[in-house]
């Protein structure tokens, strides 16, 4: 499997992904991804570069997004000083679960964020599913706090505010990455 930046035309992908996920979470009792995510904010994360696609083949497995700035409101000011980078929309597709897609994601992205100078991997998980923080937890992640006031980015009510982090490490994922060499973070310099 190769992981790839993503391209403009992946929008309706990542958009069909989002949905397939919530229709899932949803089936698992999950509130989680309900609501809809608008693409231009899809299309700006794109364009960023912070975007990876899982491809197989003509097929894609699964998405993450990689990022050095931190959701605000959520790290402290002391732990923004650390150098860290900050995964979100994790995503696999359905008829690739089972696999180890995700935590081998995860270890892409941690070796990724070791490359760029990070001394953490972070990520905000849903603040009610608790399967998903177990799921992260095994994946070597310390969960550090639980943020539930103030309201996300998109404007609505924070729900995605379960905090963990593991180092940044050099990882074997096993994935051709045709992702270019990640910029050093300026912290990190």
């Amino acid at each position: 499997m190769i992981i790839t930046p993503a391209e403009p035309h992946d929008v309706t992908k990542l958009l069909a992904f989002r949905e397939e996920a919530a229709d899932w979470l949803r089936g698992l009792g999950s509130d989680q991804w309900s609501r809809p995510y608008p693409a231009d904010k899809l299309l700006a994360t794109i364009e960023s570069g912070t975007v990876f696609m899982l491809r197989d083949g003509h097929t894609t497995a699964g998405t993450i997004t990689l990022t050095p700035d931190a959701e605000e409101g959520l790290w402290t000011d002391s732990e923004l000083i650390e150098p860290s980078m900050f995964v979100n929309k994790l995503t696999v597709a359905r008829e690739y679960a089972g696999r180890n897609l995700g935590g081998r994601l995860l270890d892409w992205a941690g070796d990724r964020a070791f490359r760029a100078g990070a001394a953490w991997l972070r990520l905000d998980a849903w603040t009610t599913n608790e399967a998903l923080q177990q799921y992260y937890l095994a994946k070597g992640f310390t969960h550090v706090r639980t943020v539930r006031e103030g309201v996300a980015v998109n404007g609505g009510p924070r729900v995605s505010g379960w905090l963990a982090q593991r180092a940044a490490r050099p990882a074997d994922h096993d994935f051709t990455d045709r992702a270019p060499t990640p910029e050093r973070l300026p912290s990190a310099a």
